[in-house]
């Protein structure tokens, strides 16, 4: 059964030539030109996934997105942007995005980014057969962080650990536990509790987005080892969008300004050429 998709565009001219091509895709693409239209179909007939043009008149995207979270909906949402300065991208994810392609684009990464956000928050049955035991829809799911992608790297490890160094262990997959006790995270004055969704830096608890929360939990899986641009892209977007990209930079420094509050020490540091690692100085 194909997904159902919502795709919200102001311009009429990108909405009919987007609604064509996903359509072609193989998505069920339902097109509005308003926030309102939104709202009111996501309300009435939820999606797998949401395709939001941020400047929309009266409900923008970024008001859309931030009233489904309130309400708890978990859809992904992919967002479409003209706004290129990293404060919009961070309002965007702020408000509750998963993601976004800034005009113009290739409608060929728009297809990527769709198929990335699909793998990574488990939708990959469409909505009208995913129920809960209370027969409604469950349009969220957690994301598998590991265990299925192809890790990429400089070396065989996929860490970006230059050729010759001593290599690290591989990136560890991000699988349930069996228990309560087993299931609870720890690294670096850090707690996390994967299935409760809950993290904690000593006694204050972290109000994470689900890509915060997934780019934090494959960190302190693997605290200490330095995990390269790629392996990180795969393990949580399921694509590596290249080393043009800044997709990942502002989920780290949005990651860290939630985690680093006024004189705790920084606990994501960057490996220059590398990547990133999740350590205690």
């Amino acid at each position: 059964m194909p997904h159902k998709l919502l795709l919200a565009e102001d311009d009429r001219a990108i909405r009919h030539a987007l609604e064509r091509a996903l359509t072609l895709e193989g998505y069920r693409v339902t097109a509005v030109a308003d926030g309102v239209e939104a709202l009111a179909h996501a309300h009435k007939s939820p999606p797998d996934v949401l395709v939001l043009d941020v400047m929309m008149p009266g409900i923008d995207g970024l008001q859309v997105c931030r009233v489904l979270r309130a309400e708890g909906d978990r859809t992904p949402i992919l967002m479409l942007t003209a706004l290129v300065e990293t404060a919009d991208r961070i309002a965007g994810l702020d408000a509750g995005a998963d993601d976004y392609v800034v005009k113009p684009f290739d409608v060929e990464e728009v297809f990527a980014r769709l198929r990335a956000l699909l793998r990574r928050t488990g939708s990959g049955t469409p909505a009208d057969v995913r129920k809960d035991v209370g027969g409604r829809t469950d349009t969220g799911g957690r994301a598998d962080t590991g265990g299925t992608g192809t890790t990429t790297g400089t070396d065989a490890t996929g860490t970006g650990t230059p050729a010759g160094a001593p290599q690290s262990p591989a990136p560890q997959d991000a699988a349930p536990e069996p228990s309560a006790t087993a299931r609870s995270l720890e690294a670096a004055g850090l707690r996390m509790d994967p299935q409760a969704r809950r993290a904690w830096r000593g006694e204050r608890e972290l109000e994470l987005t689900r890509t915060e929360f997934e780019l934090l939990e494959l960190l302190v899986r693997n605290a200490g080892i330095v995990l390269d641009h790629s392996t990180i892209y795969d393990r949580i977007w399921g694509y590596d969008f290249g080393p043009g990209s800044k997709n990942l930079a502002v989920y780290v420094g949005y990651l860290r300004r939630k985690l680093d509050g006024p004189g705790a020490p920084q606990l994501i540091h960057t490996v220059r050429g590398v990547g990133y690692v999740l350590r205690e100085d």
